[in-house]
């Protein structure tokens, strides 16, 4: 049995399969606290994850799972930042995913993310991950020629048995003692554009943007069904998705911080104790340093 209680949120999605992409919200409540107010609670928050992440790292009995998806100028790599800033670098790891290479492409598409899971007391974040092979691939399914398939399958067909796949992965994950929470930073289109100009306009944000950016723009559509379509069909109680209104980037932090610091406290983290026989031997050990003072 999987024991893990998701943290409770009206931005959790729902496991019985009717998530309607287009009335996710994108922006913060009218009663959402004033940008000072986000960034002094971040900061507050921080400091609980990272007194938590010192727990898990001590514990060693859980793993913690971070999934990062979003659109191009969601804000996934600044969230990152601010979440974990401030948070002991040893007790977590950022792995980028971007276009397969040639030796993870001749290996099964769960493949190159199983080698970064992370271990039993650390944290995890994957930006981007094996959500892109139902995403991308189905908005492009010419990428999937590279994978070299041995069946040749209709794209929704290839995605429904990728679904199951991920589904069966997060049941072992959890089932071992990773837990998993899934962001989905949900950016409206307008908001894209409008940080699409800021980095033509600011030549030090130029590097940042590619043609690629614009081309897949016109696809817009197309990845809102195919998210829509991942997020019902792997959304569980051990595995589940959080759609984060990302049109402002302090209160996308401030929720994924709350999340993350609100199931780490869901779990049964202590400091190992010692035997007696042990800890008599500390106080032994302990005089015995004292003598060299």
């Amino acid at each position: 049995m999987i024991n893990f209680s998701p943290p409770e949120s009206p931005l959790r999605i729902s496991c019985d399969g009717d998530f309607d992409i287009s009335r996710a919200v994108t922006a913060p409540p009218p009663d959402a606290p004033q940008t000072a107010e986000m960034r002094a609670e971040l900061k507050r928050t921080v400091r609980e994850i990272s007194r938590l992440q010192r727990r898990l790292y001590a514990h060693k009995h859980y793993a913690m799972l971070l999934v990062f998806q979003a659109m191009d100028a969601a804000g996934k790599d600044s969230t990152l930042r601010a979440v974990m800033t401030g948070v002991n670098p040893a007790g977590f790891q950022i792995y980028n995913f971007e276009a397969p290479s040639n030796e993870e492409v001749d290996h099964d598409f769960l493949w190159r993310t199983t080698l970064r899971l992370p271990e039993r007391g650390r944290i995890g974040i994957f930006n981007r991950s094996y959500y892109e092979e139902v995403l991308i691939v189905r908005v492009h399914p010419e990428f999937l020629d590279r994978q070299k398939l041995p069946r040749r399958l209709p794209i929704m067909e290839r995605c429904e048995e990728r679904y199951e796949s991920i589904r069966d992965h997060e049941t072992h994950l959890a089932r071992n003692g990773t837990v998993i929470l899934k962001f989905w930073l949900n950016i409206s289109k307008e908001e894209q554009a409008r940080r699409f100009l800021r980095r033509i306009d600011r030549p030090d944000k130029n590097w940042k943007f590619s043609r690629a950016d614009i081309e897949e723009r016109q696809h817009w559509d197309d990845y809102m069904a195919a998210y829509e379509d991942a997020i019902n069909a792997t959304a569980r109680p051990w595995a589940p998705w959080y759609a984060i209104p990302a049109d402002s980037k302090p209160w996308m932090r401030l929720l994924v911080a709350r999340l993350v610091r609100d199931q780490l406290a869901t779990l049964d983290l202590t400091h190992p104790t010692l035997p007696d026989d042990e800890r008599a031997e500390l106080q032994d050990y302990r005089a015995q340093l004292a003598t060299e003072l």
